[in-house]
């Protein structure tokens, strides 16, 4: 199991990765969205996470989307320019890593 400390401004959550469905950067924040639970907003820049998290099973898809590549559901959209998650979430496939997706 890969396990994530994660500091907040009341400490550190301890996450395991394979809970963590997707992060989306939000400026100089991250939104960290799991499979059970709420989202949470903490002060951490996306790069943060791609650094932390398991490069083979997180894929950053868009400049502000970082996402698990377990809950990959399915590649849509019009030139497929979103990925579809296995929880209902379309996020946009940016151009330069849509070919990634689709060759792996």
């Amino acid at each position: 199991m890969n396990f994530i400390k994660i500091p907040f401004d009341r400490g550190i959550y301890m996450v395991q990765a394979e809970e963590i469905i997707r992060v989306e950067g939000l400026s100089n924040y991250s939104k960290i969205f799991f499979s059970a639970g709420k989202p949470v907003i903490v002060a951490k820049v996306l790069h943060w996470f791609e650094d932390r998290l398991p490069v083979q099973m997180f894929a950053r898809v868009h400049r502000s989307h970082l996402v698990n590549k377990i809950f990959m559901h399915e590649i849509n959209g019009t030139h497929f320019s979103n990925l579809l998650l296995k929880n209902g979430d379309n996020i946009p496939i940016s151009r330069r890593k849509k070919l990634l997706l689709k060759a792996g």
